[in-house]
């Protein structure tokens, strides 16, 4: 069962009419369930480590806890194969790992809230370990939550559906960043004055907090789902021995990652080669991890650890469907579209605040303007985009924020030349969180759409995980680049990287638009 890419317009009463839909409202919980954890593990957690005198270089290794992100394509397999004992029975697949997996965050946040990073000993080590337990399982969530939205509502709420689920993320992050150096600093924890038992109290609060997805857990209905039906007759030794099988392979690519670190470093260093030749060992550094993990994977199939037919259904299938479903060119084209969507504002943001501060604005001004008034933006555009993806259709609106992305960033240009302007700065930073959020919107249903439900979490993982790759793995390099060749013509370069995309919108609408109408025909003839 897959997903139509276009809808006829809907009039605008019934569009707003469904803004209000059970499925959409539950969307701006589990959003904002998904938007908690991920300031606690940097910004708010980086300034208790501040005010408890961590060095610098220390607060380094919490970064760590940041690659369950953009590795949770790794473990979603799981999600969509091992049922939880119980738990499934009573609660449903994705209701069951949902409640697990929040479950997991509170332990993770209660457990930071226990530690001390100031106390000496193993804390830092234990603070670190529990910031990790975060993150896998504030990602796990993000798995869940995505593929629920897809199963739970048809295509013609997505888009919707998308946009509650940003904004409901965007409150809480407000809640996590500002909100919780607003507790700690109430609770009388200041840089110069620290005090644990300030920040241990914020983050109890936040654990508590999250309590809003647990409730939304128990209270939605869990969706009908399609599990492909070589994986209904296991028994639970057999999912044991998956869940062995994948623990090893990412200890493979854990330790092949940072066992090579070292190494990878030494050839930057040796051979040099500025940003290009630095992002291509990168690549190939990233790339040895993953076939060390493939080769443990692929021996402990071979040595039959696992049942080869089940192996092949839970890591092989999700991939091949997905090029079965719309040949080869068309799916390398939307992966193309799907990894370079996003790249032009990302890019973009990775350098936005180092700018704003070198042109001469203050960090109140910036905090305001940005954390402030382009959160509260970012939401309405999110809403916008939502609203007019229902009404209009998905691509039309992809392309419409895949224009501006590109076009807003022009008005960086204006701002450079203009100097420490706070009527420009809310001018740009207004445009700049508008057109993320719409794009955003529709980016986020255009990519429901392309997913099989009966593989939906591994498919949506990847797809997710793909379209922050390699904008974030260029933005590392935004620095160099506006070294090089100065802020105007750092943002023109951000404007010109958009202009590919614009025409891969337009080419996989194409495509789509053919392949439907292809298999439409198809119907009509066999009925």
């Amino acid at each position: 069962m897959t997903q139509s890419h276009t809808e006829a317009p809907h009039n605008w009463r019934q569009t707003l009419g469904e803004l209000l839909d059970r499925r959409v409202l539950a969307m701006l919980l589990l959003g904002f369930s998904a938007g908690v954890p991920l300031l606690l593990i940097f910004s708010s957690l980086s300034l208790w480590l501040r005010e408890a005198g961590i060095e610098r270089q220390a607060v380094t290794f919490f970064s760590w806890a940041a690659l369950g992100y953009s590795f949770k394509f790794v473990w979603a397999p799981l999600i969509d194969t091992l049922p939880l004992p119980w738990l499934t029975r009573w609660l449903g697949r994705r209701r069951a790992w949902l409640l697990v997996s929040q479950l997991a965050i509170i332990t993770a946040i209660v457990l930071m809230a226990l530690i001390d990073p100031a106390g000496g000993g193993d804390n830092l080590a234990h603070m670190a370990l529990a910031a990790v337990l975060l993150g896998f399982s504030s990602a796990t969530q993000d798995i869940v939550i995505d593929a629920y939205r897809i199963e739970s509502a048809p295509p013609r709420l997505q888009a919707l559906m998308s946009s509650t689920y940003i904004a409901g993320y965007r409150i809480a992050m407000v809640a996590s960043g500002a909100g919780a150096l607003f507790l700690a600093s109430a609770f009388g924890s200041e840089l110069g004055a620290y005090s644990y038992s300030a920040w241990s109290s914020t983050y109890l609060i936040m654990a508590a907090v999250m309590l809003v997805g647990v409730l939304t857990t128990l209270v939605i209905r869990e969706p009908e789902t399609y599990r492909p039906k070589a994986l209904t007759h296991y028994s639970a030794l057999d999912y044991l021995r998956l869940v062995l099988v994948f623990a090893l392979m990412a200890g493979a690519f854990v330790g092949g990652f940072f066992l090579s670190g070292t190494l990878f470093g030494d050839l930057k260093h040796w051979l040099g080669g500025g940003a290009l030749g630095a992002f291509l060992l990168e690549t190939l550094h990233f790339g040895l991890a993953v076939g060390v993990a493939a080769f443990v994977g692929w021996a402990l199939v071979q040595l039959g650890a696992i049942d080869r037919p089940m192996a092949h259904a839970v890591w092989i299938e999700p991939a091949l469907d997905f090029f079965a479903r719309y040949g080869l060119k068309t799916a390398l084209l939307l992966l193309a579209l799907i990894g370079l969507y996003r790249i032009s504002d990302i890019v973009l943001g990775v350098i936005s605040n180092v700018f704003y501060q070198d042109i001469g604005f203050s960090k109140p001004q910036i905090a305001t303007a940005v954390k402030t008034f382009g959160v509260f933006v970012s939401i309405a555009g999110g809403v916008l985009g939502g609203l007019m993806a229902t009404h209009y259709g998905v691509v039309r609106i992809l392309m419409l924020g895949a224009i501006l992305s590109a076009a807003t960033n022009l008005i960086f240009v204006v701002l450079a030349h203009a100097g420490a302007d706070v009527t420009l700065l809310y001018v740009a930073v207004g445009a700049d969180n508008l057109a993320a959020g719409l794009a955003s919107a529709a980016f986020v249903a255009f990519l429901s759409s392309l997913t099989n439900v009966s593989f939906t979490a591994v498919q949506y993982a990847i797809f997710s995980s793909l379209m922050t790759l390699l904008p974030k793995v260029l933005g590392g390099y935004s620095g160099s680049l506006v070294d090089g060749i100065g802020y105007p013509g750092f943002f023109v370069f951000t404007t010109l990287i958009g202009v590919p995309v614009i025409a891969l919108v337009w080419i996989a609408g194409r495509r789509l638009d053919i392949a439907e109408e292809r298999a439409g025909a198809m119907r009509k003839c066999e009925a």
